[in-house]
């Protein structure tokens, strides 16, 4: 895992194995959301890598927690 500081939700994207661009985060957003009390990494349409990678971030508040974060406030709309 990548240990470097702040990372942009774009990186986030790349980091999961997606498509980073702007445009295409947005397509992600617009049709992926989270349930009121549905925990980001339990969410249907991650893989078990990503989910495992998501869960991580945020138990170990490693360095990706505040791009996570900001994508799990993103997909509750």
């Amino acid at each position: 895992m990548e240990t470097t500081g702040h990372h942009t939700l774009n990186d986030l994207f790349a980091q999961l194995g997606l498509a980073s661009e702007d445009a295409e985060i947005h397509e992600f957003l617009i049709s992926h959301y989270l349930q009121r009390h549905e925990k980001l990494s339990a969410a249907s349409f991650w893989t078990e890598g990503q989910r495992q990678f998501l869960e991580n971030a945020i138990e170990e508040d490693s360095d990706w927690c505040v791009a996570v974060d900001e994508l799990d406030s993103l997909l509750r709309h």
